[in-house]
């Protein structure tokens, strides 16, 4: 990280509220196509007698399907197009209720403009043969009506059971009788990187889609994505993702859902991120009940710092403060009326240790704080300036956003 940089990101994470900047989540306007495309692939050149060549070309034409076909087989009728619809109302501007200019235009404006309808796409995937969906909670948010089609052209009104915006997680029940397919649920834990990922969805509208790839990275946190916002620790793919596969499944080789594909990045390609199924498989039957989904929180910013980044920081005449020469994780920004505030926890501080166990990057102490309870007290080991002291933080729970 240079030296600018540095104290750029310091003095934007202390003056300004996270705010997500580059994850781009995967919703689009509603479009139905139908696109019809062939490949042609040329001919492998084998060099070789004849004889040679024709047992070859038997062993191709009886050789049995891929493990992509085998996989999209076991899952591909589970996964699901879901098309929603909301209705958004906006005020006047605040210019018109002026009287000065009522003077003018009457005083039978109207206080708002007409309600406006907005479609949306995603994608979603079948795990229980009740009904239940499982998809983003994006896809989802704030709609009015939720339409599912299934991929055998059936199509049911669908109703959010539940919905977790900090996780971007979701639950929609379609009554359907008990014959639905479901998608089978593999262990996001198991995964490596470098296992395939296959991603299924209706992405730009073109429903039933099929991509291949690999796990690119794991844990790959949502502050790095540009999702400051959500608690999740993505499974990195090059399967390609494109707006309308929110919510749809990304499988292993053997037709598994190891995640929920989610988000993009919008300036780059080949770089795609999922919600790990085990995260999905610890809320989701709190949502199929619609229960709230706990998340603990302690009201910190923070940067993972080096004794050489404190030395840069230090040496500038313009830094806003000095900071120990340490590993550890620095204290950006402490949040008004937060658990960090009430405990005593200030701007420039350094955190060493959380409950004995040393922590030198702010994802690390992330990931500690999401593995507590709301109300757990945790005892910070920090260091403030040539002093270390203990202090005790008790967990708040995070509200939505919304």
């Amino acid at each position: 990280m240079r030296f600018s940089k540095f104290h750029r990101s310091i003095r934007q994470l202390s003056t300004h509220v996270l705010a997500v900047i580059l994850g781009v989540v995967l919703t689009v306007s509603t479009l139905r196509v139908s696109p019809s495309q062939a490949e042609t692939l040329s001919p492998n050149l084998i060099s070789a007698t004849p004889q040679i060549v024709a047992q070859q070309t038997e062993k191709a034409t009886i050789a049995p399907n891929s493990f992509v076909t085998t996989a999209v087989n076991r899952v591909g009728s589970a996964v699901v197009r879901i098309d929603t619809e909301r209705t958004v109302t906006r005020r006047l501007d605040p210019i018109f209720e002026d009287p000065f200019f009522r003077r003018f235009f009457g005083e039978n404006l109207p206080q708002q403009l007409p309600a406006q309808r907005l479609q949306g796409l995603g994608s979603g995937v079948i795990i229980d043969r009740s009904g239940e969906i499982l998809t983003n909670a994006h896809v989802v948010n704030q709609a009015d009506r939720v339409t599912v089609s299934l991929k055998d052209g059936r199509t049911f009104e669908g109703k959010v059971q539940g919905a977790d915006e900090v996780t971007d997680l979701a639950v929609i029940k379609i009554s359907a009788g008990s014959d639905l397919p479901v998608a089978p649920l593999g262990n996001s834990s198991a995964v490596q990187v470098g296992d395939w990922a296959i991603a299924v969805g209706n992405p730009l509208g073109f429903d039933n889609t099929v991509t291949l790839g690999i796990v690119s990275t794991l844990k790959r946190s949502s502050a790095q994505v540009g999702i400051p916002d959500k608690r999740i620790d993505f499974i990195q793919t090059d399967a390609a993702i494109n707006p309308g596969n929110s919510g749809g499944p990304l499988l292993n080789d053997r037709g598994e859902v190891i995640g929920i594909n989610t988000a993009i990045r919008a300036d780059a390609m080949g770089i795609g991120f999922a919600i790990p199924i085990d995260k999905a498989k610890a809320i989701k039957d709190q949502l199929m009940r619609g229960e709230k989904i706990s998340h603990p929180y302690v009201g910190v910013q923070t940067l993972s710092l080096t004794p050489q980044l404190a030395q840069q920081n230090n040496n500038d005449p313009n830094s806003p403060f000095q900071v120990p020469e340490v590993n550890g994780v620095l204290v950006v920004r402490v949040l008004p009326n937060s658990p960090a505030a009430s405990a005593g926890l200030r701007q420039g501080d350094v955190i060493l240790q959380i409950d004995g166990q040393p922590v030198t990057k702010a994802e690390q102490l992330q990931r500690i704080v999401d593995s507590t309870r709301v109300g757990q007290v945790l005892q910070m080991k920090v260091q403030r300036g040539n002093q270390t002291q203990q202090l005790a933080v008790r967990t708040g729970e995070l509200e939505s956003a919304s």
